[in-house]
C-alpha cells in the first residue's frame, strides 16, 4: 500500500488472521458495550472494517471523538465471532494497539447522516456536498461516472478518433442559448464568452486537415435547470469527422455505445445496431414527442375525423388525438391522477373513456361516445378492458399532450412497458426553419450549421418563392434513449455559398454571416471537406446507466436549480478594485 496504510478497509479477509496492519479512514460509528470495550466502524473510499476496542487506553482516546474524524488503526487481524456475510470484510475484525488521530471533526452534530444522505433536504446536501460524498451510494455514481467517461475515451480513440481540446475564453456566438460572459481586463467594453459547446472549433479542426475529432467537451449555458439538464456546465462527447456523412456518424455511436451501456448500465440490454431511424414527423404523429421511449409499446392515432363531430365541445374545430391502453386494471382515483400529471406537465387536459368487460363505454366523456359506440370501437380497435385517453388543441398541443399520456400511463401498465432494457433511436429529418414563437419571423429551427437536404437548389427555390421553406429539411439528428435526448449533430453545412443562401432566409445576409462567423466562413472560403459529428451528453448518459432521475446526483459538485453553488457560494460578490480592474460599474436594481 502506499501512504501510510497496509491495507484499505474493504481489503482484510480470513487469510489475513493474525496479521498485523494499519488502516486509515473516517470514523463512521462507535458503540460501546460496558465501560472498555466498543464496535467501531471505520470507513474509507473502498468499504468498512469493523474495529474492536477492548482496553480503557483505546477507550479514553475514542470517548472523546466525534463521529467522522479521521483515525489510523494499528492492530491485529482476527476472525469475528459474530460474522456479517453482508459485509466483504464481515468475517474478520481489527483489535487496535494504538490510534492516532489524523483529522479532528469538530462538530458534535452532523447536518445529516452520512449513509442516509440522499433523505436530506436537497439545499443541505449542496452546501455539505463533501459529506453527502462520503455516502457510498452517491459516491458509487461518481465513480460510475469516471468509469464510463475513461470507456468512452478508449472506444473512441480506438475509432482513430485524436482527443484534442479547444478553447473556454472565446468569442459569443448567437447558437441558441444565453452565453455565460467573461469581462477582458485589457480590452475595456470587450467581452470573452465561456463556449456553449465546441461547435465552430471542431468544424475549423476539419477544415484545417484533422480527419477525426473528439474531446470530453465541457460547455457553458445560461439556462435554467431542468430534471435532465444541470444549470450552468456540463459535458459532452463532442466528435466530428471529415469526408462524412450522416451514416458514418452514426456506425461510429451504433458501435461505440450499446458495449458501455450493457456493461456499466442499471440494465443489461441495449438495442444492438443499427439503431431504429424515425423522421421527426412522424415520431410527433406516432409517439406525441420527437424522444420517444421504444421500451413503451403505446402509440398515438389520429381520430379528429371520427370525434370532431361527437358534440363534446372541447373537440370541436380541433385536432384530436388517442392513445388505446389495452388490459389497463387501474382504478377510477389512478386514472384521474393520471389525467392531472398530464395537465401539469402539459398545461391541457387529458379526456378518458373505457371500453369495459361487458362490452359498454364507460367513465369519462362516455355519454359523447356512446352514440357512435359501435364506429369507435371498429376503428380504435377495442377490446374488453381498454382505457382511451384523449387530447385535442391545435396539432402540436394535441400531439404533445397525447405523449405525455403515454409516458404517464406507462408504468402503470408493465405489458406495455419493458423497463429494463435501453432502447435507441435516431430521429431524423429535421425541420430546417420554423416560424418563431416569439418572433413570428422565419427562423432557424435547430442548428444554424446544418447541411440543407437538397443543398443549394433547394434553397434558391424557397428564396424564390417556389417551395415554402418550412418544408425544408435538414440533414440533422438526434439520438434518444429511453426517452432522453442524448444528443443532436448534423451534417455540416461547409459551403460559403449555401450558408449565406440559408442565412439569408431567416433576414441575414452576407455581411452578418461574415461578422457573427467570421472565422468559419473564412476557412470556408480556403476550401473544406464535407464534414459532420455529434455530441452526445455524458451527463444524460451516466444519469441513463445510474438510474438515477436527477442529474445532479450524477454530478460531482452540482448547482442548484437556481444556479448556485451553495457550498462555494458562487455566483458572489468582488472587491470594488477587481470592478475597477475589468472597467465594470454596477448599477443597483430593485429586488
Amino acid at each position: 500500500m502506499t501512504q501510510n496504510r497496509t491495507h484499505t478497509c474493504n481489503e482484510l479477509r480470513l487469510e489475513h488472521i493474525g496479521q498485523q496492519v494499519k488502516l486509515c479512514g473516517w470514523m463512521e460509528n462507535i458503540r460501546e458495550v460496558g465501560n472498555n470495550f466498543a464496535f467501531v466502524v471505520l470507513r474509507d473510499f473502498y468499504g468498512t472494517t469493523q474495529v474492536v476496542v477492548e482496553t480503557e487506553e483505546m477507550m479514553e482516546i475514542l470517548r472523546p471523538l466525534n463521529k467522522e474524524t479521521v483515525i489510523s488503526v494499528e492492530g491485529t487481524v482476527r476472525e469475528r465471532s459474530s460474522k456479517n456475510p453482508k459485509l466483504p470484510t464481515g468475517e474478520i475484525e481489527v483489535v487496535p494497539a494504538k490510534i492516532d488521530i489524523l483529522g479532528r471533526c469538530r462538530y458534535n452534530e452532523l447536518p445529516f447522516q452520512i449513509n442516509r444522505s440522499r433523505e436530506a433536504d436537497e439545499t443541505a446536501r449542496l452546501k455539505y456536498r463533501f459529506l453527502d460524498l462520503r455516502n457510498p451510494e452517491v459516491k458509487s455514481n461518481i465513480i460510475l461516472r469516471c468509469n464510463v467517461v475513461a470507456a468512452l475515451r478508449a472506444a473512441m480513440t480506438d475509432h482513430g478518433f485524436l482527443e484534442i481540446t479547444t478553447p473556454i475564453l472565446t468569442a459569443s456566438s448567437p447558437e441558441g442559448a444565453r452565453d455565460y460572459l467573461v469581462p477582458s481586463r485589457k480590452h475595456p467594453g470587450k467581452f470573452y464568452a465561456l463556449p456553449q459547446a465546441p461547435q465552430q472549433f471542431k468544424q475549423l479542426l476539419m477544415t484545417s486537415g484533422f480527419d477525426r475529432y473528439f474531446q470530453i467537451a465541457p460547455c457553458f449555458r445560461d439556462e435554467d435547470a431542468r430534471g435532465d439538464r444541470s444549470p450552468g456546465e456540463f459535458y459532452q462527447l463532442d466528435m466530428e469527422m471529415a469526408f462524412a456523412t450522416q451514416d458514418d456518424v452514426f456506425a461510429v455511436l451504433e458501435d461505440v455505445l450499446p458495449p458501455i451501456f450493457a456493461k456499466y448500465g442499471k440494465y443489461n440490454i441495449a438495442s444492438p445496431a443499427p439503431f431504429r431511424r424515425i423522421p421527426y414527423l412522424e415520431a410527433l404523429e406516432t409517439y406525441g414527442t420527437d424522444k420517444p421511449d421504444l421500451r413503451i409499446d403505446l402509440t398515438v392515432e389520429d381520430v379528429t375525423k371520427l370525434l370532431s363531430g361527437c358534440g363534446f365541445g372541447p373537440f370541436e374545430g380541433q385536432t384530436v388525438k388517442a392513445v388505446v391502453v389495452s388490459g389497463f386494471e387501474g382504478t377510477r382515483k389512478q386514472i384521474d391522477k393520471l389525467c392531472a400529471d398530464v395537465e401539469v406537465k402539459t398545461g391541457n387536459k387529458v379526456y378518458w373513456f373505457r371500453y369495459d368487460e361487458k362490452g359498454e363505454i364507460v367513465g369519462g366523456i362516455a355519454k359523447f361516445i356512446q352514440p357512435i359506440k359501435d364506429l369507435v370501437v371498429e376503428a380504435l380497435t377495442l377490446a374488453p378492458g381498454c382505457l382511451v385517453g384523449l387530447s385535442a388543441g391545435a396539432l402540436s398541443v394535441a400531439q404533445k399532450t397525447a405523449g405525455a399520456f403515454i409516458k404517464t400511463v406507462a408504468p402503470l401498465c408493465p405489458a406495455h412497458f419493458s423497463k429494463e432494457r435501453y432502447e435507441f433511436c435516431w430521429i431524423v429529418d429535421f425541420p430546417m426553419y420554423e416560424i418563431g414563437e416569439e418572433s413570428g419571423s422565419l427562423e432557424f429551427c435547430h442548428n444554424p450549421f446544418s447541411m440543407p437536404s437538397g443543398g443549394l437548389a433547394v434553397l434558391q427555390k424557397a428564396a424564390a418563392g417556389e417551395i415554402d421553406p418550412l418544408t425544408i429539411t435538414a440533414d440533422q439528428y438526434d439520438l434518444v434513449c429511453n426517452g432522453v435526448e442524448l444528443s443532436s449533430g448534423a451534417v455540416r453545412n461547409h459551403d460559403p455559398e449555401i450558408m449565406i443562401e440559408a442565412f439569408q432566409l431567416v433576414g441575414l445576409g452576407e455581411e452578418d454571416v461574415k461578422s457573427k462567423f467570421p472565422a468559419m466562413y473564412n476557412a470556408f472560403c480556403y476550401g473544406a471537406p464535407p464534414h459532420a459529428g455529434i455530441a452526445p451528453g455524458v451527463d444524460r448518459m451516466v444519469m441513463l446507466l445510474s438510474g438515477e432521475e436527477s442529474i445532479r446526483e450524477i454530478i460531482p459538485f452540482p448547482m442548484n436549480k437556481n444556479a448556485q453553488d451553495l457550498m462555494m457560494g458562487a455566483p458572489g460578490t468582488v472587491e470594488q478594485k477587481q470592478l475597477d480592474e475589468l472597467h465594470i460599474a454596477i448599477t443597483a436594481t430593485e429586488e
